[in-house]
């Protein structure tokens, strides 16, 4: 993800966003690798889970396969449509709004969930506190995360992840996901992790 990336008009990108293989998992090689690392992540019964960030929802059509309660949030109205649509009749609701302060009241979660967001935000210390503030007792942060490009790299590594995590997660397992080619359609040289914090 370049910085372009991050400031692009993702009502405009919506429509063609699922055509990357990671982005619409529609290859079933891809989906399988995907599914098999959110069954890692995420706790074995049924959860609410807070996916922040969501795009067209694919991680959330994935965790409601395996179970879980979704709710998604994303700033984009046409993400959140599409979103709507692929998980039509299952137990997920999706809102617009800032994954940074997502608009959930006093809703509490078993997890909160963000694939390649948190890099985007201008103060994620503060940020990690408030999702920290979501979670129920128990809870776990799900952080999908990398550092991407080579002349002027964009995102976080993940040991300042951990760094910044270490005030409001007393456990903090890192994941390596670069050298897993399947979850991506290719091989990649960039930084690509997983983080679960918990208490």
């Amino acid at each position: 993800m370049s910085e372009s990336e991050a400031n692009m008009d993702w009502d405009a990108e919506a429509r063609t966003f699922d055509e990357e293989a990671d982005h619409g998992l529609r290859d079933p090689e891809i989906r399988r690798a995907w599914a098999d690392r959110l069954r890692g992540w995420l706790p074995a019964g049924a959860a609410d889970v807070l996916d922040l960030g969501c795009g067209t929802g694919t991680l959330s059509l994935l965790a409601a396969e395996q179970g879980h309660r979704v709710t998604g949030v994303d700033l984009s109205p046409a993400m959140i449509d599409l979103a709507r649509a692929k998980l039509a009749g299952r137990d997920a609701a999706f809102l617009v709004g800032d994954a940074a302060a997502p608009p959930v009241g006093e809703q509490r979660y078993d997890v909160v969930l963000v694939r390649h967001v948190l890099w985007t935000l201008p103060d994620p210390a503060r940020v990690l506190r408030h999702w920290r503030g979501l979670l129920r007792p128990g809870g776990r942060l799900v952080l999908i995360e990398g550092r991407w490009g080579t002349v002027s790299p964009v995102g976080i590594p993940a040991d300042r992840l951990t760094e910044l995590l270490a005030p409001v997660a007393g456990h903090v397992r890192v994941e390596r996901l670069s050298d897993d080619p399947l979850l991506w359609g290719k091989t990649v040289a960039d930084e690509r992790y997983a983080v679960v914090a918990m208490d």
